[in-house]
């Protein structure tokens, strides 16, 4: 069997280095390719969005051509931590037809993501778990041909939804399995650890998703905290430079942004945010 584990990450963020040297880890481990969208091949227009919205998402798509070439692909967003003990999601979640992912709505409320999904597609019969809506986190992803998914998924739905919705490509994904009756399942949240679950023993999960502000006080400080638990969870795994320099690189694009935003020395501030910013 053909397995590929696929992310999205322009630029040269150290977040998104490090995330990727933990998926080339996993990716040996487990015996798949990793494969590297370091630009976008699904260009749409995003003009004056009602909400959130990033041209990027629509990169998901190539999940489709990818599925031409091998039997599994696990998508990864490049704000994911995979941890050096994580198991084989390939070997747990074995249901080539099923696609799998989290199911957030057992925590968080997605009723309005889903009425605003079907007010633009039409209405579909929308299930629901332990009375709540099933809605599925994007971010990580776990699907093979048999599903067919990717073969129903077309760019041109999400130019028309994306300036009218919220998390536009993750909704219609959600929206699509419903309308095609495509089989569906939660992974466990241990491959998908959010900051909604809180902060214990989060290092323990398989995969630690960092979206939002992920596990920092705020989403400045987001980049800072991935890399003190990247070097923590890899300081003997991997060259102690390649780690040593992440982590600095880190730290300077933090301290250029609160150099901007506080009216004080540079200083003055470096001092405080050594004092009071873990990393």
């Amino acid at each position: 069997m053909k397995k590929a584990i696929f992310t999205l990450a322009i630029g040269d963020n150290p977040m998104y280095r490090a995330a990727i040297a933990s998926f080339r880890y996993y990716a040996d481990k487990v015996g798949a390719d990793l494969i590297i969208s370091d630009q976008l091949h699904f260009p749409i227009s995003i003009e004056k969005p009602k909400y959130n919205a990033s041209p990027a998402w629509t990169e998901k798509l190539r999940i489709g051509d990818l599925l031409r070439e091998y039997d599994r692909v696990l998508y990864v967003d490049a704000d994911v931590l995979i941890t050096p003990n994580a198991r084989n999601v390939f070997e747990l979640y074995t249901d080539r037809e099923t696609t799998y992912w989290f199911d957030e709505g057992v925590v968080q409320d997605r009723d309005n993501d889903i009425a605003l999904v079907c007010d633009a597609l039409g209405d579909v019969c929308w299930p629901k778990n332990n009375e709540r809506f099933v809605y599925y986190n994007a971010g990580i992803i776990l699907t093979s041909k048999e599903s067919g998914l990717f073969e129903k998924t077309k760019l041109d739905d999400l130019q028309r939804i994306c300036n009218e919705i919220t998390h536009y490509d993750q909704s219609y994904f959600n929206y699509l399995l419903h309308r095609h009756s495509i089989k569906h399942a939660s992974l466990d949240k241990a491959f998908n650890r959010m900051d909604m679950f809180g902060s214990d023993d989060y290092l323990e999960a398989d995969f630690i998703h960092y979206a939002g502000k992920g596990y920092a006080k705020n989403s400045r400080r987001r980049d800072v905290q991935f890399l003190k638990d990247f070097g923590n969870l890899y300081h003997n795994l991997l060259p102690v430079e390649q780690v040593t320099n992440l982590k600095i690189r880190a730290w300077q694009d933090y301290l250029a942004v609160v150099y901007k935003k506080y009216p004080l020395p540079n200083s003055v501030i470096k001092m405080f945010s050594q004092r009071f910013v873990p990393h």
